[in-house]
């Protein structure tokens, strides 16, 4: 892949054991992987071990003191657009997730994210918390999201096996995120 090509993180947003979301940014990834018009990485929150939030000055300064808020920062500054893969736990996003997100402020600015949701309802809510989430950063968030439900996207809820459209649903994402 070409170095000048645009850097696209996809970022898996549960840390929760057992979680099906590993499946599903694998299965991201890897439709990602195919395409030549972009570098796609997947990053895992759970590799960076954030604690609840523990800076003392707001992430919007840039003056962290934590090395862990450091590194974390680096990767995501690191990207030129997101596609975050998020669970829909009580109608909302993951509460590492969110988390994971208010610790950094300029490195998600003026940046275009799409959405993978997965949940009863696909996630729906979930995502939608992220756009609200997300629109204070001055993120831009495209319309076309990736919806997995549990009743038809998974077998016995826990085993990944995306309906065959669902490819199709990835690659509109990804083609709006690179226009963007």
């Amino acid at each position: 892949m070409n170095s000048q090509m645009l850097k696209v993180a996809i970022i898996l947003g549960s840390t929760r054991p057992g979680r099906n979301g590993e499946a599903v940014s694998r299965w991201i990834h890897d439709i990602a992987k195919k395409r030549s018009d972009a570098n796609f990485e997947l990053v895992d929150i759970k590799d960076f071990n954030l604690p609840l939030l523990d800076e003392p000055i707001p992430a919007s300064m840039g003056q962290y003191s934590k090395e862990h808020t450091k590194t974390w920062s680096a990767k995501i500054d690191s990207f030129d657009a997101y596609v975050f893969v998020t669970a829909e736990y009580n109608h909302g996003i993951p509460g590492a997730l969110k988390n994971a997100i208010d610790f950094l402020f300029k490195e998600w600015d003026n940046k275009v994210v799409g959405f993978v949701g997965y949940g009863s309802n696909g996630g729906v809510r979930a995502v939608e918390q992220l756009r609200l989430v997300l629109a204070v950063m001055n993120v831009v968030a495209v319309r076309s999201q990736v919806q997995l439900s549990l009743f038809t996207d998974f077998e016995n809820f826990t085993k990944f096996k995306p309906a065959p459209f669902q490819e199709k649903s990835v690659n509109t994402m990804l083609d709006i995120i690179l226009c963007t």
